[in-house]
């Protein structure tokens, strides 16, 4: 097994183990911010608020790698009552904390010259021979792996902090794009330079969090039905078969939660240094290929919301460039309404708590990520958190449905608007110039940001209206939405017709535009709510 990492003269071997050095900054419940060991983030788990990554993604990433420690320790509920009982009684993971510690310190050194912690050391020679700038570590400079979107070139030396690069690592393990590698398979075999898209790349995870670092973990623990498996430590460490590289690789099924909540997305190696601190940082990354799952979608997709394609076939949801995720809040919501197992059929177990007023607002929120990519290119994260409280998701679903209809509906109208105006001061337009010349009466644009704070205050009003024991929490809050939202357009609509000139065809254009901005509002085919009145679907 390879144990060189560069050529040159011998240097003094550093070492890391996340389990007791801090490197996961967390936000406390008094508001403190600090960073954390992986050991002390489970023992203060309950006094912490939420982990405070640099990026959604890196936050689900550390999530998803506490989460494989709780089920490879077996803290874990065992039966769905169990683990109501857990959330109900804020079961304490100091157990999970404390097997933790106890390991093999040499299984947990990030450098270890053998087995370093959730790397591949076979990449050693490759490491001398392709190893660049650790910027091709961090997703958001990663580009396709050749040239980064955001000008971090490849070969730029500024080293990484060692805490920065060990969350890096754990997000490319679980979101890194598919693409090219810009490393050579001549020695491991050709299909080391094929990166196949990380486990969670594609799609919308969904994280149900608490009001606490220890009642997100609870939420999102479950009983492992069977096996929890191992974690991954490194791709020469443990009893999983790691697939090889000279062919194409043939997907292998998780062995169980702790094995899939962990699995080695990429094969990594990372070369330490000391930076001008004196610090431990990261200086140069080679990253190839790494494991490819075969996933069930019932047993191993527990936080899946599916959906159909336009070819009718039906896969998780994903992340869309062009549609704003709160559109699709409901979705969320009618999971939790319908779904027979996983965590949405969990959620909808909680019992109704107290109609305390001093406990009013949501207990929970449904947290969805996903990365947006272009092909190879990461492009930006979409998230969004949304209030949940049991025995009201039937309430929750219909609000953000209705929600959603409202915005689009009056979204439609702002553009017909502009329609009207854009033919009335251009009459005669060439195609090509359509677009162009739409786009400057559009208030859709500017619109659509402004709806989404009026879309999550609507769902915190039903949730309240819900705690006083409302029948109907939600048809006034809805009417007061739908006003929020012609007042909102309304003033999208009058600002875009001020680039009007100031004459005969300008105040034509305007009036016909506004004109046919209220004949929407009025119309019969508008949702109910826009007029003022309670909607009956």
């Amino acid at each position: 097994m390879p144990e060189a990492r560069v050529d040159g003269p011998v240097e003094q071997r550093l070492s890391w183990d996340p389990r007791h050095q801090p490197c996961i900054p967390a936000v406390a419940l008094d508001g403190t911010s600090a960073s954390y060991s992986l050991c002390g983030l489970l023992a203060d788990a309950d006094e912490l608020c939420t982990i405070k990554g640099t990026t959604p993604g890196e936050t689900v990433a550390v999530i998803e790698y506490l989460l494989a420690v709780c089920f490879a320790s077996t803290t874990c509920p065992s039966s769905p009552e169990e683990w109501r009982d857990w959330i109900e009684r804020k079961h304490s993971l100091h157990p999970a904390s404390e097997w933790l510690a106890r390991l093999p310190d040499r299984e947990w050194d990030l450098f270890s010259p053998t087995e370093p912690l959730g790397q591949n050391i076979k990449l050693a020679p490759d490491l001398v021979r392709s190893g660049t700038g650790p910027a091709q570590l961090v997703i958001e400079h990663v580009g396709d792996y050749s040239q980064h979107f955001d000008h971090h070139h490849l070969e730029h030396s500024d080293p990484l902090p060692v805490a920065d690069a060990f969350r890096a690592m754990l997000t490319q393990h679980v979101y890194g794009p598919y693409g090219r590698a810009r490393i050579s398979g001549s020695e491991l075999g050709p299909t080391l330079t094929n990166l196949a898209a990380g486990r969670l790349q594609a799609r919308i995870r969904v994280v149900a969090l608490g009001q606490s670092l220890g009642e997100t973990l609870r939420l999102n623990l479950h009983p492992p039905e069977g096996e929890v498996g191992a974690l991954n430590l490194s791709w020469t460490n443990g009893a999983v078969e790691r697939r090889g590289f000279r062919q194409k690789a043939t997907p292998r099924m998780p062995t169980g939660f702790a094995d899939l909540h962990s699995t080695l997305g990429r094969s990594v190696l990372l070369h330490p240094s000391r930076g001008s601190d004196g610090g431990i940082v990261v200086d140069r990354v080679v990253i190839g290929a790494g494991e490819v799952l075969e996933l069930d979608p019932q047993r191993h997709l527990q936080d899946a919301v599916f959906a159909e394609t336009l070819n009718g076939q039906s896969k998780p949801m994903w992340p869309s460039p062009t549609r704003a995720q709160w559109r699709d809040a409901h979705a969320l919501y009618g999971a939790v309404q319908k779904s027979r197992t996983g965590l949405f059929a969990r959620l909808r177990s909680l019992p109704r708590l107290s109609r305390d007023p001093a406990d009013r607002g949501a207990p929970y929120q449904i947290w969805a990520v996903g990365m947006l990519a272009n092909k190879t290119l990461p492009v930006a994260w979409t998230q969004g958190a949304y209030p949940y409280a049991p025995a009201m998701a039937r309430h929750l679903h219909h609000a953000s449905y209705r929600g959603s209809r409202i915005a689009e509906y009056i979204a439609s109208s702002l553009k017909r608007a502009a329609v009207v105006a854009c033919e009335t001061v251009y009459p005669a337009a060439h195609a090509a110039d359509e677009a162009r010349q739409l786009a400057r009466f559009d208030g859709r644009w500017k619109f659509w940001p402004d709806a989404e704070p009026s879309f999550h205050h609507l769902l915190d009003e039903v949730i309240d209206a819900g705690f006083e024991d409302d029948d109907d929490p939600v048809s006034e809050p809805l009417i007061n939405y739908a006003d929020a939202l012609v007042t909102s357009a309304r003033t999208h609509l009058a600002r875009r017709l001020d680039s009007l000139p100031p004459n005969n065809v300008g105040h034509r254009a305007r009036a016909r535009a506004e004109q046919r901005f209220e004949v929407d509002m009025a119309s019969g085919k508008a949702p109910a709510e826009i007029r003022g009145e309670i909607a009956h679907d």
